[in-house]
């Protein structure tokens, strides 16, 4: 294994230690440090959309063994994710032959995805006490209107994903619990884990298709990111919240202004 390839394992036991003490940070961590190794845009965002898949899957198993999954809204998210995947990939297809402008395109974009990212994952508290004084004003939203509007979340969740990799985990996850707030937070993030995997595997195999895929880098980080997933789980709590959220979303802005600007 020369230095690089280290460095990718390196990069998934980082990443998959984050994620497992956060429940954030995946693909908005990730994919800006593929960039940093050298790979390509459009690459960087293939490879990391089989990677969430893949490191996903195994919580969509533990979420569906305790019951964490509300399948209803699952499948309304997906009815506008994967039409919005496959629009989003029918227009990168149409900018393969100038590869130039579909890595700059993809590029500021995810920048900007970075950037309201981070904003969600900062505020975070702040939106979840306004979804829930809305709720409580309300009583929430029901019926055809919340199904649509779900649909509507699932569509620009989908775009996002498929575009820049981005968007399944943090803003996925606010977005349910502002349209969601009386649904347990348990089953909140075990619905956005069921919805992420066919999110992301779509997208993922659409971007392999077009051959925006690096197989040995992904085997690299796989390598890293498991082990790592389960060291940091099992440290979740160890280090306070208030601390590691400003943290990581200062370095998702940071990040994200760089690549947008």
């Amino acid at each position: 294994m020369d230095f690089g390839s280290f460095g990718l394992v390196v990069a998934g036991l980082t990443v998959g230690f984050i994620v497992g003490m956060t429940g954030v940070g995946g693909g908005s961590l990730m994919t800006p440090i593929l960039l940093w190794f050298g790979i390509n845009p459009a690459t960087a965002v293939g490879t990391d959309l089989l990677y969430a898949a893949i490191t996903k899957s195994g919580g969509v198993l533990v979420h569906r063994k305790n019951n964490n999954i509300d399948w209803k809204v699952t499948g309304w998210l997906t009815l506008g994710s994967v039409p919005a995947v496959a629009l989003t990939l029918w227009y990168l297809s149409s900018l393969h032959t100038a590869p130039q402008t579909m890595n700059a395109v993809i590029k500021h974009a995810l920048g900007f995805v970075l950037l309201v990212t981070a904003l969600a994952v900062f505020f975070k508290k702040q939106l979840l006490a306004f979804s829930l004084r809305r709720a409580d004003s309300s009583h929430g939203l029901s019926g055809s209107r919340l199904n649509a509007l779900t649909v509507i979340t699932g569509l620009i969740l989908g775009a996002m994903v498929a575009l820049t990799s981005i968007g399944a985990g943090a803003l996925g996850t606010v977005a349910l619990f502002i349209l969601y707030p009386f649904l347990p937070t348990r089953r909140l993030v075990g619905t956005e884990i069921a919805h992420a995997v066919p999110l992301t595997l779509v997208a993922g195999l659409g971007h392999a298709s077009m051959g925006n895929m690096d197989w040995h880098v992904l085997g690299f980080l796989l390598m890293g990111s498991l082990p790592g997933i389960y060291i940091g789980s099992h440290l979740t709590g160890r280090i306070s919240d208030d601390i590691l959220r400003p943290c990581l979303a200062v370095m998702l802005a940071c990040i994200g202004y760089s690549l947008a600007f």
